[in-house]
């Protein structure tokens, strides 16, 4: 389609913009300005107020034709009556949101419900939409559903959910609405269209998921639960292009979902994510949020390479290491405890996921493929920007001999060890919280005790540590290859004696000893006998001999390892006699264990029982406050990071460049 006027000829995008954006009267008004000059561009509307700009001073200013279908909208009267194809129409127009939800938030309670039966056509209208063949229609009406939701729910916060409800829908008609809208949805996001309307899908969904701040009182969810789309969710999961694209999106929506009145009543999303054993899914979910937590740990260490390779550097080797404390904070990246929170759901629920921890890949942000350069977006805390596509492209290349392999847990550790540096602020605090609770239940299980502890799967793991005046940064090159539960338990130590603080965090420093507890139990349960420096875990031994403020809890800790003290005292005599009797300076490990073979029997213990024991991980009964606030601040931070705007008309008329 093109409109050709002497040797003119206009693009399908601009005819389109016109021909849908203006009235009649408007259009043929700007018509010898438009063949004159085509230079009118979107940057001359004031969003806003909806007005084209003066084009002199003594013509009125021009309104969008979408902004004059919104003002019919708000009047009392049903706009379809002068106007049969009002609805049709709408929908052809380029959704002005900023107007439409200003519009929704000017008026007050008494207002808004004397046109609710409006606002309860332009919803049902805008689901009947979806099921339009032409995409444009199926866009505007996306749109117009998240301007919608969003208004009516700013409007009035106090307002409870059967409120919403009946003014978006209505109560008599909310239960066909919503299965209708959660029908199309699904249907769009299984299809092979439009990956546009994909993303559009999704961000209408975290757009009705956190439009509240407890999710678990957003009553629209009930529907939600009711309409599942939880097998839609896993089919992009598991389809590679699909997951590119939309993978983020996805896990953070699942996440979610997930939280929704977990402790009240049965949530068919626990449910079915408990009870997913689909490989090329579960991996699919791996992958996600490995490349977002990969994403984050390369931010850190490009500004923790700038700051020691920049004028900072400089100054601290002149003045010496007194700052480093401020060098650390400067260097911190924002957290994403919304994927850390997919990552706690798929450990906690799913025993099949805990395979996926350790399928090997290529170390992300090591290998990657040529990328056309993607425009900078600004960072957010807690946003729905998915990493760039050049780390979404590495992870799933073959593995190279060349390049050192790594997993999904190498990189949670690499992630934990960053964020439990500083536990001062609160989003790190609960990161850091998070990360440990994650440890925890992976310490507790089975399979996963089986690869960390296997001597056939070593790996380098590169942990950050803390800046200390005292020691040294250890150079990569230097690290050994060790089975991974010796990575957990370097994190663990790292953590309690790199803490010693005047606001002592005794909750993360019990979480810390249990996980170090439950790896223990799981090596005498099992035999296992670890290679591992011991001596930085077990030093409270100096504080008890020293006067300080820790000598009466070191002693009573210290007692507790009276049956350690008791093998040492017994045995090193024993042993350096051994030596001395046969002329020996360094005895083997068979001559050492032939020592205490033959003075077993002699040696004396303290007999202490249900050391072997552990309390197992309960969510529910200990950690649901913790829960429900984390989840309360990743929605909030969610809704504030939507951004709708991503796809523009200009962007969708390229994707979609023919007019049925």
């Amino acid at each position: 389609m093109c409109v050709t006027g002497s040797s003119t000829v206009l693009p399908l995008q601009k005819v389109f913009f016109f021909f849908f954006f203006f009235s009649e009267t408007e259009f043929s008004l700007l018509s010898p300005r438009l063949e004159c000059n085509d230079s009118l561009t979107m940057a001359q509307v004031e969003k806003r107020g909806g007005l084209l700009r003066k084009s002199s001073a003594s013509k009125k200013p021009l309104k969008e034709k979408v902004v004059l279908m919104y003002d019919e909208i708000f009047m009392t009267e049903d706009p379809s009556k002068c106007s049969p194809r009002f609805w049709e129409e709408l929908f052809l127009m380029k959704v002005n949101l900023e107007y439409l939800e200003g519009k929704l938030e000017s008026l007050d309670g008494e207002e808004l419900m004397k046109i609710k039966d409006n606002i309860n056509c332009l919803f049902q209208h805008c689901i009947q939409a979806l099921g339009e063949e032409h995409p444009i229609r199926v866009v505007n009406a996306l749109q117009t559903l998240c301007a919608l939701i969003r208004g009516v729910h700013q409007k009035n916060k106090s307002t409870s959910g059967f409120d919403i409800i009946n003014m978006l829908m209505g109560f008599d008609k909310a239960e066909l609405c919503m299965k209708n809208l959660m029908e199309s949805l699904d249907s769009l996001l299984c299809a092979e269209g439009s990956e546009s309307l994909k993303s559009l899908c999704l961000k209408l969904l975290l757009c009705l998921v956190t439009v509240t701040d407890n999710i678990s009182q957003n009553t629209i969810l009930e529907y939600v639960m009711i309409n599942s789309i939880f097998e839609a969710i896993l089919q992009i999961l598991s389809h590679p292009p699909s997951r590119r694209e939309h993978g983020y999106d996805a896990v953070v929506l699942l996440a979610l979902l997930v939280n929704y009145r977990k402790y009240e009543s049965v949530n068919p999303y626990i449910v079915k994510l408990s009870i997913v054993d689909d490989e090329a899914t579960l991996n699919g979910m791996g992958l996600v949020i490995a490349q977002a937590l990969s994403e984050y740990n390369r931010q850190y260490k490009d500004k923790e390479e700038e700051h020691q390779s920049g004028f900072f550097s400089a100054l601290t080797n002149m003045v010496g290491s007194m700052f480093i404390a401020d060098a650390h904070e400067k260097i911190s990246v924002q957290t994403n405890e919304a994927i850390l929170l997919a990552l706690y759901e798929a450990v906690h629920l799913n025993r099949n996921f805990i395979t996926v921890l350790a399928q090997s890949h290529p170390e992300m942000g090591l290998v990657t493929t040529p990328v056309s350069p993607a425009p900078a977006t600004p960072v957010t805390p807690l946003g729905t920007t998915p990493p760039s596509s050049d780390v979404i492209s590495s992870v799933e290349l073959p593995l190279d001999a060349d390049v050192q392999t790594s997993n999904l847990l190498i990189t949670f550790l690499k992630y934990s060890s960053i964020v439990m540096q500083d536990t001062k602020d609160e989003h790190r605090l609960h990161s850091g919280k998070l990360c440990l609770i994650i440890l925890t239940c992976i310490a507790e299980d089975q399979y996963a005790n089986a690869f960390l502890h296997d001597d056939n799967m070593n790996f380098r793991v590169n942990l950050h540590r803390m800046p200390m005046r005292h020691r040294k940064k250890a150079a990569d090159k230097n690290l050994p290859c060790r089975p991974l539960v010796c990575a957990v338990l370097d994190l663990m130590v790292e953590f309690i004696v790199t803490h010693m603080m005047k606001e002592f965090p005794m909750d993360l420093y019990i979480r810390c000893i249990q996980v170090v507890h439950k790896l223990l139990c799981y090596q005498k349960k099992c035999r296992v006998r670890l290679h591992y420096t011991w001596r930085e875990l077990w030093s409270v031994l100096r504080l008890s001999t020293n006067a300080g403020q820790w000598k009466e809890a070191a002693s009573k800790v210290t007692h507790a390892l009276v049956n350690i003290r008791a093998i040492i005292n017994h045995f090193n005599p024993k042993i350096e006699s051994y030596a001395a009797v046969n002329h020996i300076s360094q005895l083997s490990e068979e001559q050492v264990l032939e020592v205490v073979r033959a003075n077993y029997d002699t040696l004396t213990l303290k007999l202490q029982d249900g050391l072997d024991q552990y309390e197992r991980y309960s969510e529910q009964h200990k950690e649901a406050a913790f829960f429900k606030e984390l989840v309360r601040s990743i929605s909030t931070n969610v809704r504030r990071n939507l951004a709708f705007h991503t796809l523009s008309q200009e962007v969708l008329l390229k994707e979609f460049s023919t007019i049925s």
